[in-house]
């Protein structure tokens, strides 16, 4: 009774279209008000789960994203995109994932780079004679490697909810993060091929020097931010305010894309984004600790492993779980509801936690870009201007390279564990 009010409210509430942060704390509310607990538990556990110093590297994170686009780095980093692959058949799209690859380096959170990338590149890829739908596909499925190639917004709340290591974590995604991009690549090469897209003209080696200086500042933010972290000359939070410092410099006087008075207004749109991310942290554990109390958790790990103890059949079942949920729950959402128990799961299996973690990120990513809810399609059909129903059928062929993908990472461990034991001993 109290568990299908719990999830019956919750429900009602994203049908509704309110937020998941504030669909948690009504549908978390609803169930404490019926089983007659007092409601001091909801201020009491949304400060547990805020009260991280880890989690203070998001509002970092999300300022040096918000800087350095306002200094102009998207313009810059799609310019060497089409600069370094435009000539291919397809070169636009080809730019379109290049450069999402690049500021995966700088944003860490797949909505930031759809819209980033896409109010550049989906207008030009129209112009050139690419259909709208295919555009919008290509930005939204491409904007799945934001949060995967480090720095993370997904992979630090994990950290957070887990104490695994935010470095270790960060490391275990750079080689899925490529292959992600890699693959999205070669399909959208195929389909060009298959459409008659067009090819730009090589730009010679000169512009592509010129355009590469451009984006270099964006590629060395990257590497200072990974160096620090490996090195142990600062925690991932250290590095979210050294990334932030590094962005308004060159914003400010490498790129000046915007001046000091602008900075005020770039700070607010910044807090209010990650104030949002947090305040959903802080509502989904009072929800977490309500399916605690009612066992929820353990419930579903029973449930598994009175099925199968096959680590192998468990990573489908696991995957299987979250594909579903990443097409009607908010990533973070679902990170924070389902992790800890389904990492019980793994674990006892004996599945690595790096590895583990790495597959669920990247799984619930790919839920940003499933139909009904994938929140990287309404950014992008909204760019674009078209239907939801347009962007969802032109994202089925990146869906599924983007799975084929996950199914490697997931079961290929070296593929996420080689860089964490190489550069972590």
């Amino acid at each position: 009774m109290l568990i299908a009010a719990l999830f019956g409210s919750f429900a009602i509430a994203l049908i509704l279209g309110v937020p998941v942060g504030i669909a948690l704390g009504l549908s978390s509310a609803v169930y404490l008000f019926l089983a007659d607990i007092d409601l001091t538990v909801v201020p009491q556990f949304m400060y547990a789960g805020m009260d991280s110093f880890v989690l203070l590297c998001i509002p970092g994170f999300v300022l040096a994203g918000n800087l350095m686009n306002g200094g102009g780095i998207t313009d810059q980093i799609v310019r060497f995109g089409n600069g370094l692959v435009g000539h291919i058949r397809g070169g636009l799209g080809l730019a379109n994932v290049t450069g999402s690859m690049i500021f995966a380096g700088i944003s860490g959170t797949a909505v930031a780079e759809t819209a980033s990338i896409g109010s550049v590149m989906i207008p030009a890829m129209s112009k050139s004679g690419y259909d709208k739908a295919f555009s919008a596909a290509v930005t939204a499925a491409a904007s799945t490697v934001g949060p995967i190639i480090p720095p993370s917004v997904p992979m630090i709340i994990v950290g957070t909810l887990t104490g695994l290591s935010v470095g270790k974590m960060f490391m275990a995604g750079a080689v899925p993060g490529l292959l992600l991009g890699v693959g999205m690549m070669i399909t959208v090469y195929i389909i060009a091929r298959k459409r008659g897209y067009p090819k730009g003209t090589w730009v010679g080696f000169r512009e592509l020097l010129r355009s590469s200086r451009a984006a270099f500042w964006a590629l060395l933010m990257t590497a200072i931010i990974l160096y620090g972290i490996v090195g142990g000359v600062f925690t991932p939070t250290e590095a979210s305010v050294v990334a932030a410092v590094y962005a308004f410099v060159i914003g400010l006087f490498v790129y000046k894309g915007f001046r000091l008075r602008d900075l005020p207004g770039i700070m607010l749109e910044s807090a209010i984004g990650a104030g949002g991310l947090i305040l959903l942290v802080g509502l989904a554990n009072v929800f977490g600790w309500i399916l605690t109390s009612e066992q929820i958790p353990q419930t579903i790990a029973a449930a598994m492993l009175s099925m199968t103890t096959n680590k192998y059949v468990i990573i489908l079942l696991i995957n299987i779980l979250l594909l579903i949920v990443g097409t009607f729950m908010e990533t973070i959402a679902a990170l924070i509801i389902l992790f800890p128990p389904l990492l019980a799961v793994a674990t006892q299996v004996g599945i690595d936690p790096i590895h583990f973690a790495t597959f669920a990120v990247l799984n619930l990513m790919i839920g940003l870009t499933t139909p009904p809810v994938g929140v990287c399609l309404f950014v992008a059909a909204n760019i674009a201007k078209i239907s939801l129903g347009e962007i969802s059928k032109a994202i089925w062929p990146f869906l599924v390279c983007n799975i084929i993908i996950l199914f490697l990472v997931s079961y290929i461990p070296a593929l996420s564990l080689w860089l964490p034991n190489l550069l972590f001993r």
